[in-house]
């Protein structure tokens, strides 16, 4: 099944939910619509999400913000959100703000799907939400 917005698609496949970001730039304008997004899959359940970047050049903190916040929320229903072929400036921007090591990121989509299937490759918050402290 394919849900598609101007700014977003959304994918269902088996069991995973991934949504396409199709912007070269993501800002605080779009950030409401993938939380929205986010969250209506959260609500329903879906643990294994997966938000591909590989179209954007430059995300702002505001829809950073929304990645953080779904991850956290997707942990407390036992899910994760994983991230494929952030650009090196949003990386850096990951960085800066600390959230680069909360995320698992990907090259590729392929490899994204599969880490799911590999158990004990989850993100770094607990199932309440709670940040692991390394």
């Amino acid at each position: 099944m394919r849900a598609i917005t101007e700014d977003f698609e959304t994918l269902f496949v088996n069991d995973l939910v991934i949504e396409i970001v199709n912007l070269s730039r993501a800002t605080y304008k779009e950030a409401g619509q993938l939380k929205k997004s986010l969250d209506e899959q959260i609500q329903n359940k879906h643990k294994k999400i997966i938000v591909d970047l590989s179209q954007c050049e430059f995300i702002d903190s505001t829809f950073l913000g929304v990645l953080v916040l779904s991850l956290k929320s997707s942990a407390k229903i036992g899910g994760d959100i994983r991230l494929v072929k952030p650009d090196e400036v949003v990386k850096t921007l990951m960085e800066k703000a600390g959230t680069l090591n909360v995320f698992n990121l990907y090259d590729s989509m392929e490899e994204a799907i599969k880490s799911f299937e590999i158990k004990g490759d989850q993100n770094y918050y607990l199932g309440n939400g709670a940040a692991i402290l390394v």
